[in-house]
This record gives structure tokens, C-alpha cells and sequence, in this order.
């Protein structure tokens, strides 16, 4: 890459110079290449320990004038290649112009001047595509992609000096760390470290400190721990890498791959160490904590935040803390943390004013909203740019959002014009004091459907005046009057200001008639419900009617949700709850629906109307309680992961006891998921929600703590898990709410506490007061990262419950070991995930899907087989390895959707890997049979699409159909009944007219009947004989040998292997021909293009076969010119079958080298397809008659196209044939009963599984990844 020119005082130290003309050096780094001795070694050594621009680049180009003794970098390249490219284009564009100056300052600026000019015109196209990464970080980047094997496609976020500990040796070096990997270089005196670990391989990532081990990272993989440590920032690190391991956990949760953020405000000058993506990731961190702190709707983006003071009236002081500023809202946090909290949405807002300064209030500004509260910040450094930030967001919310629904503004700037902005009164606005309760949304349904606009308990609540209730109905009455009283003092609605008054009157209990309204608040559901007017009603309208999985499952559980409350014992209550989950599985695909929303959801529907009941479940489900509901509840299973944690900590007695009971995994599953609402009386388990609106997930873990410790003691005389569940089974039903004016609703779990001596009840108030005095210590960033640590333990966990589910589904005569199948499926699952890394135009990358069954999961695509293919197939095939795997993959997927699960691809590996002698060759030979050999193989693609489109009408055809056929191999018996029943039906002609290749069977519709019968063979567990195979036809033989002689070429016994192939083949080609004479003599002559009725009667020649000789021979008499330059498979494929042919006549040595120089042309391109068909046509046409191949009838059909290659449509050869010939070479016999270890070959491919480099670096690289 070029270079800003830069000073280079000494510029022999440490470089070689390999090339040089008077204005320009090339040189290579010592250490680099070949040789280097000690010197070598200790610049290698230097270039990793220091961070110098030289560790980058092994190669340079300096600009030197004559009688300077000063240099210029004006490039470095990491590869050969790269800087030759470079050197190349100084000669060619700038060596003459330079000879023309006579002032060498002249020269040196005209160089520096245009090496400028080279980088501002790359920068312009870089900056079009978003590219921003500075230079230095660009030459790291290059670095680790050729470092490590890595493709383009793989980006790096960020890289540190730091030490990585092997054995109790540290290791000084560079730490990478990309999108999908974090990766390890070290150099030291020779010895290198390389490590590589997939982000979604990390089972463990904590930051610690040991004696051994001063403040260090750990990283668990599997299979390795691995401890990294002197890092300079370690803090900003290990954040950096948890960000990074918990996105590959949320892909393989979900199947949502990293996507760069393109909306992100870009700096004006990039931090010359910090990329793009760092920023991103930065930016994404702040934006989750921003949202989560101030409960915002999930599109939010933080656009900054800057310190400042909030005078705050109902305590009279200034505040200090941030203020943050996003596209929707203006939020303020007090430094300490119960101080102050405030959330000021910009559709509320009217004014906003920057005030005279003062010495008391410096750069004061002050924001009124329509509620009429105003609010002053002070201490603001950057006033007018605040002010104007604010506008800009003002002038886009009306349009952004809410179209007609936003009240006419003005942001009234001292000294600027005012600006208004006229639009139509708002509908609807939230609560803005005690008298204006939260407004419902007018009711969408003039359907029929009765739609609940108001809470369900407002409906079924006897109408007894707060006076009959006596002491509860005043207690009740003084709670909604400290509500109002907060109200008048700290605002109400959005704009409230959150303190910790707030906190304590929430503790105290919210009243019945506020319970709704508040909740909305503080979960902070009003805002989307807002911002989002007729969405709800839209999405009930779209939903109605639709069936699906979820909507079952939801009709299923309808009548088990609170089914002892009087709101859903009847059809009101029962049709709204069934509207609010229906509408959110149709919203959120990936939830759906599961168990336990149904519960939370009813009681959501007693508080608020419908629409604010789904805007709640909302909140819940894609807010507070992250995954929760999800397939595989990870969000639960992550808190309760958390839950054990802390009970270990806080009650390490207790926990050792709970633990060989096994009862926190039972228990804590329902108390998470349903709020305790499963388990305790209604009345006492929503005061718990109402905390839980307002602090979250640490609420629901206090309380679960304080249950555990209210009763350790008969927890730790329990004997088994039952006991342990009754105890506190019956303790939960006794909770009581002393306060409630609803009348008591009998709890389902009742039962529990039936005996002679019942619990005394609990209040729940005191729960609640012990909760937190014992466990309050809680913080919502500890939780958090509580939480990415148990999420790493709970994904990897599902994935090898994932891993051991597919191995059990793999049949057991298999042949592989459990070990062997595990190694293999994570292989496979890699090569699927790498899909995701880089390849968004994988099929796969888009087709996983999280809910499918284990098995169907992970699948990959052709290429990504061919690959998995060339690294563990025993049969070696090098530059036909590729033809050899999509000929397997087309035989494997037998749903023609073009991916393979694990279970195909185990049975693929199997075929080559086990069984005798017998077993292989069958699996080689399917090999080479429609439907796994295409065509379009042997003939050019011209060809074929015209061949295609002439048979465009055609049904489905006998053999090569969309062969729903080729189960594993012993399935194949299968088939026989399907081609029976067409023999039956159909005459030869319109036999031969059903002909058509693969691609266009693909679209006609299954027929069930067959797959029906497969089955039932299958079950039958017949085995299939070789008697049961289609017969080969000339072309297939001939690709059957292509394979074979490629096979051999890496094997040891290359020579040998040749030998007895080109006898075998020549006795094959023989035996074909005696068969063919037979078969003329015995019925029509094969000129007539149609011998279907001769076959019919010969035993040895199945109908199958016959089908599949007839489905070729069209191609094999097609155009000759489309033929000619088409693809050099078949002309190659026949020039061999010559050979074969003169090394059978007679020339037994003399065949096999001249099969292995054939061999050697296979790879040389410089010869054009057209050149080797024709070759081999001639040489047909030359044979003289006594050889084999062109002999009596034969010689016809072999020469009737002068340039086509053409070849013999009658011959044919059975399987049995072929077994016989090759058990006459044993050294044939000993290449395919060879036992090959797929270990090696497995541990050889996760070696390389990187390795997709493009680049390509004419060096021999001295670096294993």
C-alpha cells in the first residue's frame, strides 16, 4: 500500500535492498524469506515485541535522490506480489518524468506530491464504500489476514500488545481480535506461537488475577484454557472481547450474524488506532446501557451525552450528573444513583432556551414541555452545539413519528429568531396530572369482537365504595393520596421526576386505579404505544384468522390462565387474551408464543386495556426479560444461572445442600419466568411486578434469595428434592397481601399446604422490606455481567445437547465411532457458520432457522461440501475432487433443496470410509450414475440447455427423475418399483421422449405413493445386491476411469495402480464390446437409435440401465461445434479411454506411461478443449480395425461425427463386471480395503478451516495458522 512519505534516516539497518534505480529503493525485511540467520531471528523477534510501523510490512519502497542521505517510505507491502506491483508502477509512470528535473529538491517534492495524490484518490474510493480505517490500522489488518489464513471477508475490530502464558512462560506478542475470531502472534528467538479460537467456541471469558497469573484474561475454550495478560488498558480489552463473544452467542441463538451499523455518525478525524468497527461495537455498547437505563424502545440511538447539573424544585438544588441526548428523547442520570432520574420525550417538548449565564448558573438552559414543566440544566460546555442538536432532532420528530399527532412547537433560542412549527393538536397525550387518568385508545373494533378498553378488573370488580372496604379501603385510599401528592411535587406521566421517593412509594404498593398507568411508565411501554397509534389494531386485523403453530398452542393454554380469576371465566377475558398473544406471535415470529406468557399476559389484561397489555408484553418480552421466551428459554435459564451464582456467594451453606438436592433448577424456572405469578397468591405476587416495573430483573432475585433464606433451616433437613419443593411450595402459598381490596382469588397451588400444623403467612410488604435490606447490594451492571457469563455457559451447554441429539439420530451401523461423529459435526457445523462469517450469499447463512429440529439446524451447500469433501475424503482426486463432490452432494440431498444436513453427510463419509471391498466400489460406482452424474458433465452447457429446452414438456423421467432415490445406499432395492410401473405403461417411444436431465425435474411435484414405498422397503431392512445396480453405458465408464486414474496420482503406488487400471479398463472396454456384439446379433441393429425391446429380454441388462443409456444418447449425437468447445471433461475423459484401448492391445508397460503423461497434460490449461476433443476424435478415426474399441459395428457410431468426440451408445457393462475385473489386480483390491483414520483428517481440516485466503503470495510463507 502507498505510504505518506516519511523521513528514513538509516536505510540499510535491519533491510536488505533487493532492488534499486536512482530514485527509488526496494528492500526486504532481515527475517523475512529465506535465510536470515541470527540476525534474522532477533528483527523478527523485535517486530513483534514493538509496535513499529516496520512489524507490519516485510517489504518498502524509499525515494532517495543521489546526494541525499535521506530516505522516504513511499510504500510497504506484505507480500512480494503486493510491492512489485508497486515498484512496477514507479518505473513505468514516473522514472522518465523524473530524469527531466535538474533540482533534486524538485524531484523529491514532485514524489512526495504524487505519492500524496495516489492516497487522497484511494481514500475518495475507499471513503464511497465506508471505509475509514486509518493507515496504520489498515497495514495490523493486512498483517492478520495473511498471519492467519484469514479471507477478506473477515475484519478486524481491534489489536493489543499483551503476553500470552504457555506453561508459565509468557509469550510477548500481538493479540487480534476480528468479528468471528480472536487470534494470537508470537515471535521470540525463533520460536513462534500461533493461536487461533473461534468466538463461538469460548465456553468461558472472565477477567481474574492469581499469584501465578498477575490481572489477566482467561479464555475456556472445550478444550483449552488459555491466559492473556500485561495488556496496557485490560479494562477496555476484556470489554471489547465480551462484546465480541456475546454477539457469536446471539448468532447462534439466533442466527443474526454481525452487521456493521451504517447509520452511526461518522467522526471527523478517525482515531489513528480505532477502527470502524470498534467505534461500532463502542457505540452499540453505549446505545444497549443508554436504552436499558431509561427503558427505551429498541430503535434508540444515543447521539451524545455530556455532563451537567439539573436543578430539581421539590428538594430546591442542582444536581450533577450526564444528560443524554438521542434521535426521540432528552435524558438526565444523577451521579449518585437513587438522586434523580428524568426521561423528557421530544414529542412533549414546546420550548427550548438558552437563559443569561451567571456566576451561580453558568450556561444555563432550560426545555418546557407541553405538561407545562420546565426543566433547567446548567453547567453545559457546549451550549449553542447542545441547542442546535436538540433543533435538528425537534424538525425530524413530527415527520419521523407521528405525522398529524404532535402539538405545534416552538425552540426558542435567545438569540436567534424564533422558529415555530404549526401542526394539529395531539389525540392523544399521556397523563399529565392526578385528575387525567391514562387515556385509553378509542376502541379499534367495530367488529363484532368485544375489545377490552379498559382494565378486566375495572370490569369484573364488584362496585363496593372504598368506604365498605373499611381499614384496607382507607389504607388504599392514603396510598392513591401519597401518589398524588408525588404527583403534584414530582410530575406526572413520562416527565416524572424518578427518585428515590419514587421507589419507596412503589415499595409501599401502587394502588388498584394507578397500577396500569404506572406500569406503562416505568417499563416504559407508553412511549412505543405512543409513537406507534393503530399498530395494535392493525396487527389483530392481519393476525385474525391465521394458523399456525403458535396460535395452537395459545388456544391450548387459554383456559389455564387464571383460569380461578372471574375476568377469564368468560369469553370477554378469554377473547382478549387470545388477541394479545395472537398479535404478538405475529409480530415476533421468532418467540411466538411460550408457555408462561399466557400467565403474565392475563394479569397485564386486568390493569389495562388491550393495546396497553401487548405494548406491556412487548416491553417484557423484548426488553426486560432478554430471550426469555424464546424456543429454549435461554433468558431464564441465564438468570437462573445467575440465581445459583449468588446463592452460592450470599448462602454457601444453603447452596452445597440445594445443590445435591437439585432443586434451584426446578424450582427457579417457573418463579423467573411468570414473575412468581405461577406460584404465590395473585394479589401478593403483583406488588413483586409492580417492583419489577420499576428496578427490573434485580427484584425477582432478591426476592427468590430472600424465600431461600427465610427458609434455610427446613431446607437443610430436607432428605430429597420433593421435600425441599413442598417447603417451599407451601411457603410461597401463604404469602399474603393484607392490603388488597380485591376480594381473595384461591390459589391453584393450595393443596401444598394441606396438613396438620399450616406455615404461618407471610406479608408480603415484609418479604419485600427483608429482600431488600439483605440483598439490595445488587447493581443492574453487575447483573449484566453476571449475565454474559452464564450466557456463555448456558449456549454452549444447549449446543452440545444440540451435538448429542444429532449423534444419537445417526443410524448405528453407521461405521463411525461416537467420538469420530462428534469431531465431524462440529467440522460441519463450522463450515455452516463460516457461511454466516462470509459468505452472505450462502444459502445456508439464510436458511437456518433456530426452531427447526437439532438435525436440520446446521446444513450446508455444494461448496461448502466440496471443500469438507477434499479435506477428509481417503479418496484423494485432486483437481477432480471438486466434479467427484458434487456428484455426492447431488446423490446425498435427496429433497433437491440444495443442502445437506449432518445425517446425509455422515452417510456420504461413510460410503467412502467403511464397509469391504464391495461396499466402496458400489459407492464409487453410484458415483458415477444419474442422478449424481449430471449430463452436463460430459457435454457442453450449450448442449445441454438446448437439449433441455427441446424436452421442456417432458413427464417425469424412469431413472434419472429428482431421484427421491438414493436414500443411503442400502435403500437403493427402492427403486425398482418405480421404473417397473412406467415399463408397464408406456411404450419405447414414449420412453424415449420422457427424457430429461435433472434441473428440470426438480420442479415436478413428489409423488407420495413412491416416497411411501420407500419407507416401507426401508423398514423391510432388505440389503442391496449388486444384481440391483443399473448397468453402465460407454460415457459413464469413461468418467468412471477419469476418476480412478485421479484417484491414484498422490497415492505411493502411483505406477502400479496405473498398470492395473489400464488392464482392467481394457479388459472392461472388451467385455463391453462382446456384450454389445451379443446383444446386435440377438436384436435390432443399434443403428436404429432405439434397442429398448433387445435389452428388455437380456437378463444381465435391467431396465434401469436401459433408461439411463437412452437418457444420454441424445447428447451423445448433438451438435458437434457446441460439443467441440465446450468443457474438456469428456474430450479428456475419451483420450484416456485410448490409451486405455492401445495399452490393452498389447502394450501393457508402455500404457501406463503413457496414462501418467496423459495424467500430467490433465492440468495444463494451455491447451484448449476444442484441441483435446478433436485429438481424440482423429484418434478414433486412425485406430485400426483389429483394435478393440472401433471394432465391427462399432466403428459406425464412433465416427459419424468428424469433430464431436462421440461416443458408443450401445456399449454397456454391469457392475458385477467391473467387481470381477478389478478382484484380478491386488493391488487395486489392496488401494480400497486401505483403513484410512478420519482423525488425522479431521484434525487436518480444523487446522486449516481458515485457510481461505485469497491471497496469493508467490513466497513460501513461514507462518502456521
Amino acid at each position: 500500500m502507498w505510504l505518506g512519505p516519511e523521513e528514513v534516516l538509516v536505510a540499510n539497518a535491519l533491510w536488505v535492498t533487493e532492488r534499486a534505480n536512482p530514485f527509488f529503493v526496494l528492500q526486504r525485511r532481515r527475517g523475512h524469506g529465506k535465510g536470515g540467520g541470527l540476525t534474522g531471528l532477533l528483527v523478527g523477534t523485535l517486530d513483534v515485541v514493538l509496535d513499529s510501523s516496520a512489524r507490519v510490512a516485510p517489504y518498502r519502497i524509499l525515494h532517495q535522490t543521489q546526494d541525499s542521505q535521506v530516505y522516504w517510505t513511499v510504500a510497504c507491502g506484505s507480500s512480494r506480489k503486493e510491492i512489485t506491483k508497486h515498484w512496477e508502477w514507479l518505473e513505468n509512470n514516473l522514472l522518465q518524468t523524473l530524469s527531466i528535473f535538474d533540482n533534486e529538491e524538485d524531484i523529491t517534492t514532485f514524489v512526495k506530491g504524487k505519492i500524496h495524490g495516489i492516497i487522497a484518490e484511494e481514500n475518495k474510493n475507499l471513503q464511497t464504500q465506508g471505509d475509514e480505517d486509518p493507515g496504520k490500522f489498515k497495514e495490523a489488518e493486512l498483517k492478520m489476514r495473511k498471519q492467519f489464513g484469514m479471507p477478506n471477508g473477515e475484519k478486524l475490530v481491534n489489536y493489543y500488545s499483551c503476553s500470552y502464558w504457555k506453561g508459565r512462560v509468557p509469550r510477548q506478542g500481538w493479540l487480534y481480535l476480528t468479528v468471528n475470531h480472536l487470534c494470537f502472534y508470537s515471535f521470540l528467538l525463533g520460536k513462534e506461537v500461533s493461536l487461533v479460537v473461534q468466538w463461538v467456541d469460548i465456553t468461558r471469558l472472565e477477567k481474574n488475577a492469581t499469584l501465578l497469573f498477575p490481572e489477566s484474561i482467561r479464555v475456556d475454550t472445550r478444550d483449552q484454557e488459555l491466559f492473556f495478560s500485561m495488556f496496557l488498558n485490560i479494562g477496555e480489552t476484556f470489554k471489547l472481547m465480551e462484546q465480541l463473544a456475546n454477539l457469536a452467542m446471539q448468532q447462534l441463538l439466533d442466527n443474526k450474524g454481525f452487521l456493521e451499523d451504517k447509520a452511526l455518525p461518522k467522526p471527523i478525524r478517525p482515531h489513528k488506532n480505532i477502527s470502524a468497527l470498534k467505534r461500532d461495537l463502542d457505540a452499540r455498547s453505549k446505545n444497549e446501557c443508554y436504552r436499558a437505563t431509561f427503558r427505551l424502545p429498541k430503535d434508540e440511538r444515543l447521539d451524545g451525552h455530556t455532563g451537567c447539573t439539573l436543578w430539581t424544585p421539590f428538594n430546591k438544588l442542582h444536581i450533577p450528573g450526564q444528560m443524554f441526548i438521542s434521535n426521540n428523547y432528552i435524558c438526565f442520570a444523577s451521579k449518585e444513583e437513587d438522586a434523580c432520574r428524568l426521561i423528557i420525550p421530544l414529542r412533549e417538548v414546546t420550548i427550548v432556551e438558552k437563559a443569561d449565564s451567571s456566576s451561580v448558573l453558568p450556561s444555563p438552559l432550560s426545555i418546557s414541555t407541553k405538561s407545562k414543566m420546565t426543566f433547567l440544566f446548567a453547567n453545559l460546555k457546549d451550549r449553542d452545539f447542545l441547542v442546535q442538536r436538540i433543533s435538528d432532532f425537534l424538525q425530524k420528530t413530527p415527520s419521523k413519528h407521528l405525522g398529524g399527532i404532535i402539538v405545534g412547537r416552538k425552540t426558542s433560542i435567545v438569540d436567534s429568531v424564533l422558529e415555530s412549527f404549526p401542526v394539529p393538536q395531539e389525540t392523544s397525550e399521556p397523563p399529565t396530572s392526578p385528575s387525567s387518568p391514562l387515556s385509553s385508545p378509542p376502541s379499534f373494533s367495530a367488529q363484532e369482537v368485544p375489545t377490552a378498553s379498559q382494565g378486566l378488573l375495572k370490569v369484573f370488580q364488584r362496585n363496593s365504595p372504598m368506604e365498605d372496604l373499611g381499614a384496607k379501603g382507607a389504607k388504599e385510599k392514603m396510598k392513591e393520596e401519597s401518589w398524588n401528592i408525588h404527583f403534584f411535587e414530582y410530575g406526572r406521566g413520562m416527565c416524572m421526576y424518578r427518585t428515590a421517593k419514587t421507589r419507596e412509594l412503589v415499595l409501599k404498593g401502587i394502588p388498584e386505579s394507578l397500577r396500569g398507568e404506572l406500569w406503562l411508565l416505568f417499563s416504559g411501554a407508553w412511549n412505543e404505544m405512543v409513537t406507534h397509534p393503530g399498530y395494535y389494531a392493525e396487527l389483530v386485523e392481519k393476525s385474525t384468522g391465521k394458523y399456525s403453530l403458535a396460535t395452537e398452542e395459545i388456544e391450548r393454554d387459554l383456559h389455564r390462565s387464571m383460569p380461578e380469576h372471574p375476568a377469564f371465566q368468560n369469553e370477554l377475558g378469554i377473547a382478549a387474551l387470545r388477541r394479545v398473544l395472537t398479535a404478538y406471535a405475529f409480530r415476533n415470529p421468532t418467540i411466538g408464543y411460550c408457555q408462561a406468557m399466557n400467565i403474565v399476559t392475563s394479569v397485564l389484561l386486568l390493569y389495562g386495556s388491550e393495546e396497553e397489555a401487548f405494548w406491556l408484553l412487548v416491553a417484557l418480552c423484548e426488553r426486560m426479560l432478554p430471550d426469555y421466551y424464546n424456543t429454549r428459554v435461554v433468558g431464564a435459564l441465564v438468570d437462573q444461572g445467575i440465581f445459583e451464582e449468588l446463592t452460592r456467594d450470599i448462602l454457601p451453606q444453603l447452596s452445597e445442600k440445594m445443590q445435591d438436592l437439585g432443586v434451584i433448577s426446578s424450582i427457579s424456572l417457573s418463579w423467573f419466568l411468570t414473575l412468581f405469578l405461577s406460584v404465590m397468591p395473585f394479589e401478593s405476587a403483583v406488588v413483586i411486578v409492580d417492583c419489577f416495573f420499576y428496578e427490573g430483573i434485580k427484584v425477582i432475585l432478591q426476592v427468590a434469595l430472600a424465600v431461600l433464606d427465610a427458609n434455610m433451616e427446613q431446607l437443610l433437613d430436607c432428605s430429597d428434592e420433593g421435600e425441599a419443593m413442598t417447603v417451599l411450595g407451601r411457603y410461597l402459598d401463604n404469602v399474603v397481601n393484607k392490603q388488597s381490596i380485591s376480594p381473595p382469588i384461591p390459589h391453584l397451588h393450595a393443596l401444598l399446604t394441606s396438613g396438620d400444623d399450616p406455615p404461618a403467612e407471610v406479608d408480603i410488604f415484609d418479604l419485600l422490606k427483608v429482600s431488600y435490606e439483605k440483598f439490595s447490594n445488587l447493581r443492574a451492571d453487575d447483573i449484566e455481567q453476571m449475565r454474559f457469563k452464564q450466557r456463555l455457559k448456558v449456549i454452549q451447554s444447549l449446543e452440545d445437547t444440540a451435538k448429542r441429539s444429532v449423534v444419537r439420530a445417526i443410524p448405528g451401523d453407521i461405521g463411525f465411532s461416537v467420538e469420530e461423529l462428534e469431531d465431524l459435526y462440529m467440522v460441519f457445523k463450522a463450515k455452516h457458520l463460516a457461511s454466516q462469517y462470509w459468505g452472505s450469499n450462502h444459502m445456508t447463512a439464510v436458511h437456518r432457522d433456530p426452531s427447526l429440529p437439532y438435525l436440520e439446524q446446521y446444513r450446508i451447500d455444494v461448496c461448502q461440501f466440496q471443500e469438507l469433501f477434499a479435506s477428509l475424503t481417503p479418496w484423494a482426486c485432486g483437481s477432480h475432487s471438486p466434479v467427484l463432490a458434487s456428484r455426492m452432494f447431488r446423490l446425498l440431498d435427496q429433497n433437491k433443496d440444495s443442502l445437506i444436513n449432518f445425517k446425509e453427510f455422515v452417510i456420504g463419509m461413510s460410503g467412502m470410509y467403511h464397509g469391504d471391498l464391495t461396499e466402496k466400489l458400489k459407492a464409487l460406482y453410484k458415483l458415477h450414475l444419474p442422478p449424481a452424474l449430471n449430463p452436463e458433465e460430459a457435454e457442453s452447457a450449450l448442449e445441454a440447455t438446448h437439449y433441455f429446452t427441446v424436452d421442456s414438456s417432458s413427464e417425469e423421467p424412469p431413472l434419472a427423475s429428482n431421484l427421491d432415490l438414493f436414500l443411503p445406499w442400502e435403500a437403493q432395492d427402492c427403486l425398482e418399483a418405480l421404473p417397473q410401473e412406467q415399463k408397464e405403461g408406456n411404450g419405447n417411444e414414449a420412453v424415449q421422449e420422457r427424457r430429461g436431465g435433472p434441473e428440470e425435474k426438480g420442479t415436478s411435484p413428489p409423488d407420495y405413493r413412491h416416497y411411501l414405498q420407500m419407507w416401507a422397503k426401508e423398514k423391510e431392512d432388505q440389503k442391496e445386491t449388486i444384481k440391483d445396480l443399473p448397468k453402465m453405458n460407454q460415457e459413464q465408464f469413461i468418467e468412471l476411469c477419469k476418476t480412478l486414474y485421479n484417484m491414484f496420482s498422490e497415492d505411493p503406488m502411483e505406477q502400479d495402480l496405473y498398470h492395473a487400471i489400464a488392464t482392467v479398463a481394457s479388459l472392461l472396454l472388451r467385455i463391453g464390446e462382446v456384450g454389445k456384439k451379443f446383444s446386435a446379433q440377438t436384436g435390432k441393429k443399434p443403428k436404429d437409435g432405439n434397442n429398448s425391446a433387445t435389452k428388455e429380454d437380456e437378463p444381465p441388462a435391467p431396465k434401469p440401465h436401459q433408461d439411463s443409456t437412452q437418457e444420454l444418447q441424445p447428447l451423445a449425437t448433438g451438435n458437434p461445434q457446441a460439443k467441440a468447445s465446450g468443457d474438456t471433461h469428456f474430450g479428456k475423459a475419451l483420450q484416456e479411454s485410448h490409451l486405455v484401448v492401445e495399452g490393452g492391445s498389447g502394450e501393457g508397460q508402455g500404457s501406463s506411461s503413457m496414462l501418467l503423461s496423459d495424467d500430467e497434460t490433465k492440468d495444463d490449461m494451455s491447451m484448449s478443449s476444442y484441441s483435446v476433443v478433436s485429438t481424440g476424435s482423429l484418434q478414433c478415426e486412425d485406430l485400426t480395425d483389429d483394435t478393440v474399441l472401433v471394432g465391427g459395428e462399432a466403428c459406425s457410431p464412433l465416427t459419424t461425427s468428424h469433430g464431436g468426440g462421440t461416443v458408443d451408445t450401445d456399449w454397456c457393462i454391469s457392475f458385477e463386471q467391473i467387481l470381477a475385473s478389478i478382484l484380478t489386480e491386488s493391488v487395486l483390491v489392496n488401494f480400497f480395503e486401505k483403513r484410512v483414520n478420519i482423525g488425522l483428517k479431521i484434525k487436518e481440516q480444523k487446522k486449516v478451516e481458515r485457510q481461505f485466503s485469497t491471497s496469493s503470495d508467490h513466497e513460501p510463507s513461514g507462518i502456521s495458522g
